[in-house]
């Protein structure tokens, strides 16, 4: 018979809690109840003991709706929990097919392309002269370029949001950059080198990213919004060093 007049029962689990609300504005805390025979029977949290109460004086709809309410949060946070810790796996799988070499890799669908990296050349922006390949800071003053050879990278990404791994060797700066076609070459960067101190003031025209790391020296990088079609670069550099690393690509 107690069975056939059951009504509500809320929060059966233990450990929940949640609020029985009275029409008088008041509530009690409670981890379940039921309704049984115009009286509600319910485990008070405060007393650790089951109490009644005429149901008339509960506010069944107003506590059904808060525990509602609560339950489908509660569900959501889990849901949404699973998904990000299936995310994290997924992308540490990922990570996984990455190459240990130093360098930057392409995400392609399911597979990793390695993106070649470019020779870059130090030139005098008045005289066209080639100063040097560049590695650390020459002993030139002056505006000069940092440049790749070729009008249009050899590597061509087809979406508009390319993902990038980079495998650094050592820690520094990274980016990924437009970069402007110019009569056979292609401009990385503006430098300007101030004498006396030998210090490089670099200008590059960076495009913002998200980035996320995997480990120590591992990280992904990609644009927060589309590319439109053109040339571009990731780089790697120390401010002011002028000892910046390309690798090139064009968007399609």
């Amino acid at each position: 018979m107690r069975l056939l007049l059951l009504g509500l029962i809320a929060f059966a689990s233990f450990g929940q809690s949640f609020r029985l609300y009275l029409k008088d504005g008041t509530h009690h805390l409670a981890r379940e109840y039921a309704v049984e025979e115009g009286r509600v029977r319910y485990y008070s949290i405060e007393r650790s003991d089951w109490e009644e109460i005429p149901a008339e004086l509960v506010d069944l709809a107003k506590t059904e709706s808060e525990r509602k309410q609560r339950l489908d949060a509660d569900t959501q946070a889990k849901a949404d929990a699973v998904a990000e810790d299936e995310a994290a796996r997924a992308l540490r799988r990922e990570a996984r097919k990455v190459p240990v070499e130093f360098g930057v890799y392409y995400v392609d669908g399911d597979s990793i392309k390695t993106l070649p990296q470019a020779e870059v050349k130090i030139v005098n922006d008045k005289k066209r002269n080639v100063l040097k390949t560049i590695t650390p800071i020459p002993i030139v003053t002056g505006k000069a370029t940092v440049e790749v050879d070729g009008e249009k990278s050899g590597f061509a990404v087809r979406e508009a949001r390319p993902e990038f791994y980079i495998r650094q060797s050592n820690e520094e700066r990274m980016a990924i950059i437009r970069v402007t076609p110019k009569k056979g070459v292609r401009v990385i960067e503006q430098v300007t080198i101030v004498p006396v101190v030998n210090e490089a003031i670099e200008e590059q025209d960076q495009i913002e990213t998200f980035r996320r790391q995997f480990g120590e020296g591992l990280f992904k990088v990609w644009p927060t919004k589309p590319l439109p079609a053109g040339e571009y670069a990731v780089v790697q550099y120390t401010e002011g060093k002028l000892s910046v690393q390309v690798w090139d690509f064009r968007i399609e």
